[in-house]
């Protein structure tokens, strides 16, 4: 099964966002006459094969590499490098081109910067002195289509830049690729914005359209309705709970990478011990589709169920008389391959669900999000650290702690801090402080008004249906994320009605309706706006995440726009897909 989505089911025509990257990516390779080796950083191969299979690279003539400190090892005459702005590539090249001179080997060079040039890392080639020898050009990639409702801004970074280093250059990539919707689809005429990076989007937003304005004749009514921005840091409790959908659990344990998961090919059923296989994940897996965006509770039953029927039906073949009833048992046996597949995941899953360790864990956030016995919680912690358990576990409990509870007591925070550098060593002083320069691991300085949001926006739903869901706190098998709440609040009867709530959360807010579009319905609710564009579509309305969104968010999204008399389709965008471990990582100073 391809690994590149099917996105003719979506709401708007990514298609035509994908189709335009291609052509962009084989029109320059084309450009460079002669043998070709393209040498790609590693990171964004992933995002590339996202948009264009290797085979069609290949019949380009082209000879594929990864990126590493090592030479490159070709006979090509022209070497094309496409990667990030990154310093440490830069050193790579460099050394690459160093060591053809040193044995006297001609070759052409082309860098190709995604999605632009950065001065520094032109520097760095200058002061190793290989600028002149090399071609310099860009190759706007600003997003990545990975389903038929979800794109992706590849940013890896964007939560750390912004709070821990004051780097928000980001928030022009993110507004740069909106504006780059907008050339497709319209100007977009409301906008909600939550958090300091969100609202910062909008300026930058309205900039672009008076600098390089989209012309509204060009492209007729806006698809896009409404745009809502939110800040990760606006909630920062969602991630740091263990997501409970089917998607949610296969990134928390086996982590989706550019849609699909890596595994051994043993939890395959293959006898091939040690070989490992990738198993695309998007919505051209249909059964895949149907159950992704369920809790893992009900997978497990739904998965049963069709294997009962399959077995049933497979029983009653010898009585089939008719051919109609051949083929429909025939077409029934096709989708075997997508069963088998996810039971094998599905079991593979419940090796870690099943744990003692997993329930408890479980049960802390549970309590935490409740901001009930704290007591209970920081005795539980301590008592990870004790055993050495991974250090993103812990930290991931302990922010859950500090953002619930508005901080560690001073004297707690201080033990626990001590207790840490001793169990894990003193190289991880870096990430606390980072942690506690970003807000998230901090001392308490007031009390806390998680209680007061909790209740206001209903975030803790007693007796959840996980099988029959009417809310979305589904996802989390009672807790309601904060940011999907937001959501839901601003699609039905806007942010006025909990502008008390919204200034106890991190930073601004903004709700506006862009210039020219003052006819437009009310900013207050987009609730019974005029809903459809030409072809009788619904509109849309697109959700952005600066920092990163769970897979468990966008199954609450895709729940919401699921509900009968909602009068749109949702788009999400982000930064990036997370988890709480992926969140914590990127304070760790790992890049790559």
């Amino acid at each position: 099964m391809a690994q590149i989505p099917n996105l003719e089911n979506a709401p708007l025509n990514l298609k035509s966002i994908r189709e335009k990257s291609q052509r962009e990516l084989v029109n320059l390779l084309k450009d460079i006459r002669g043998t070709k080796c393209l040498v790609i950083d590693p990171k964004l191969s992933g995002s590339v094969s996202l948009i264009i299979q290797t085979s069609t690279l290949k019949e380009l003539g082209l000879e594929l590499r990864h990126l590493s400190a090592e030479p490159v090892q070709t006979e090509c005459t022209k070497v094309v490098y496409l990667v990030r702005s990154q310093l440490s590539f830069m050193k790579h090249i460099a050394s690459h081109i160093q060591n053809d001179i040193s044995k006297a080997i001609q070759r052409d060079y082309y860098v190709y910067f995604v999605p632009r040039r950065s001065v520094a890392c032109e520097k760095i080639l200058e002061q190793e002195k290989v600028h002149n020898l090399v071609t310099v050009k860009e190759f706007p990639l600003y997003m990545v289509p990975l389903d038929e409702d979800v794109i992706s801004f590849e940013l890896d970074l964007s939560e750390k830049d912004c709070l821990v280093d004051g780097d928000v250059s980001s928030l022009w990539h993110v507004a740069k690729a909106i504006h780059e919707l907008e050339f497709s689809f319209g100007v977009i005429p409301k906008v909600r914005a939550k958090g300091k990076g969100s609202v910062r989007v909008a300026d930058i937003l309205n900039r672009m359209q008076v600098e390089e304005p989209v012309n509204t004749n060009d492209v007729g009514r806006p698809e896009i309705d409404t745009l809502i921005l939110l800040d990760r840091e606006v909630d920062m409790v969602t991630p740091m709970c263990t997501q409970l959908t089917y998607e949610g659990l296969l990134n928390e344990f086996l982590h989706i990478s550019n849609g699909a998961v890596e595994v051994d090919s043993s939890v395959m059923g293959s006898q091939q011990e040690g070989k490992k296989m990738k198993v695309p994940l998007n919505s051209s897996d249909k059964l895949f589709k149907e159950t992704r965006d369920l809790n893992f509770e009900v997978v497990v039953q739904v998965l049963r169920q069709k294997a009962t029927t399959m077995k049933d039906d497979y029983t009653e073949i010898n009585s089939t008389q008719t051919v109609s009833e051949l083929k429909d048992f025939v077409k029934k046996l096709n989708s075997l391959p997508e069963m088998t597949r996810h039971i094998h995941l599905a079991q593979h899953l419940t090796t870690f669900t099943s744990k003692q360790s997993f329930l408890s864990q479980l049960d802390m956030e549970q309590t935490l999000v409740e901001a009930e016995s704290y007591d209970i919680c920081f005795e539980y912690i301590e008592e990870l650290i004790h055993k050495q358990e991974p250090l993103t576990k812990v930290l991931r409990l302990l922010v859950l702690f500090s953002v619930t509870n508005s901080g560690l007591p001073k004297k707690q925070f201080d033990y626990i801090r001590t207790e840490l550098l001793h169990s894990y060593g003193f190289e991880h002083v870096v990430v606390l402080n980072n942690l506690e320069k970003a807000g998230l691991l901090k001392k308490q300085e007031f009390k806390s008004n998680w209680q007061t949001v909790k209740r206001t926006l209903k975030l803790i739903v007693e007796d959840t249906d996980t099988s029959r869901p009417n809310d979305i706190s589904y996802v989390y098998s009672g807790y309601a994320p904060l940011s999907i709440r937001l959501v839901q609040q601003a699609i039905h009867s806007g942010w006025r009605p909990i502008e008390d709530i919204l200034k106890l959360l991190p930073g601004p807010h903004l709700e506006t309706k862009r210039s020219g579009f003052q006819s437009s319905p009310s900013v207050d609710s987009l609730h019974g706006a005029s809903n459809g564009v030409a072809d009788g579509r619904r509109s849309v309305v697109l959700v952005v995440f600066i920092g990163g969104v769970t897979f468990a968010e966008i199954s609450a999204l895709r729940f919401l726009a699921s509900k009968e008399g909602m009068a749109y389709d949702l788009i999400i965008a982000t930064t990036k897909i997370v988890n709480g471990a992926a969140l914590i990582e990127t304070f760790m100073d790992k890049q790559g």
